[in-house]
């Protein structure tokens, strides 16, 4: 391997190294049937305008739809919704099979439990390598819930902040414990 080639399961998991949080895109196909799939890669974009964005593999099945759906929901998933990130991340399941949800903008479904629900309109759809971005307009977000989010990092989703820090050890321990008295200094 040359310098210039990258080993893609190195760069996955140093990568996996930033933790983020967990959601899963909705919207409906142009068959009027729900769709949806788990993503980390989610982000804010600016204020003003509200945009937001999110990235889909571009071997992803659902690919087409959501580059055709005028509006998708964006459900950041709290600590108790592992199992329903672990379902939408699975393929071929019928996802929604017995999933209660409501329809937000577009039709896209919006779930319960959520740390906060994003309902949003494409803006703009960008090839960028092996993924897809999507940009989108946030025309409505639910009413914030005080509730932990769900997080990626290294590999599995992690229940909390807490569990992070244990994950990575004494030393990040110390440093916290270092950080925490500066600041109360």
């Amino acid at each position: 391997m040359t310098q210039q080639q990258t080993d893609t399961r190195a760069l996955r998991n140093a990568l996996g190294r930033f933790a983020t949080g967990v959601a899963i895109v909705t919207a409906i196909d142009p068959d009027g049937q729900p769709i949806g799939l788990t993503v980390n890669s989610f982000s804010a974009v600016s204020l003003e305008p509200a945009l937001v964005l999110w990235c889909l593999d571009n071997n992803s099945h659902n690919l087409g739809c959501f580059r055709s759906a005028s509006h998708h929901a964006i459900n950041i998933l709290s600590v108790d919704q592992e199992e329903l990130s672990n379902r939408f991340a699975t393929w071929p399941v019928d996802r929604f099979a017995g999933l209660q949800w409501q329809a937000g903008a577009g039709g896209a479904p919006v779930f319960n439990g959520c740390c906060v629900t994003f309902e949003v309109a494409n803006e703009t759809i960008h090839a960028a390598g092996d993924h897809t971005i999507f940009v989108s307009r946030v025309e409505k977000f639910s009413e914030i819930a005080d509730l932990a989010p769900l997080l990626f990092h290294a590999g599995p989703v992690r229940a909390s902040g807490l569990m992070l820090i244990e994950a990575c050890g004494q030393s990040c321990r110390s440093g916290l414990n270092a950080l925490g008295d500066r600041c109360l200094r």
